[in-house]
C-alpha cells in the first residue's frame, strides 16, 4: 500500500508504539522463513518519506521505492536487522536482488 506520512503515522504508532512516521512497515502473515503459500503479508510505504528520503540519498525516486519494497518483503520472510550480523545478512540479499533489478547498492556509501 502506498500511503501519506499522515496514515504510516497511525499504523507505526499502533503496530509499533512509535509514534512518527516511517518509510515502510511490513506485516507478516507467515511465520518467519515458513514455506511459503497465499498470502504472506502486507507492506506500506509513505510516499512523502521516500520522496524526501530519495532526494536527501541523492538517487531516484524509482530505485528507492524498489529498495523499500525488498526491503519489507525481506522483512515479510522473517528477515530483520536488529542485531549487526542480521543487518548484514538482510543487506547483503538486498543488494544482491537489487543488483538484479540494475538498481546500485543502497549500503555503497555506508
Amino acid at each position: 500500500m502506498l500511503t501519506d506520512n499522515a496514515s504510516q503515522q497511525v499504523l507505526n504508532r499502533d503496530w509499533r508504539q512509535v509514534d512518527k512516521p516511517t518509510n515502510v512497515l511490513s506485516f507478516p502473515q507467515i511465520e518467519p522463513f515458513s514455506p511459503l503459500a497465499g498470502l504472506i503479508g502486507d507492506i506500506t510505504l509513505a510516499r512523502e518519506t521516500l520522496e524526501r528520503e530519495a532526494a536527501d540519498l541523492g538517487v531516484g525516486f524509482t530505485d528507492h521505492f524498489t529498495h523499500l519494497v525488498v526491503h519489507g518483503f525481506l522483512h515479510l520472510l522473517g528477515y530483520d536487522h536488529i542485531e549487526d550480523d542480521e543487518a548484514l545478512q538482510m543487506e547483503s540479499l538486498e543488494t544482491q536482488i537489487l543488483a538484479t533489478l540494475g538498481i546500485a547498492d543502497p549500503y555503497a556509501d555506508e
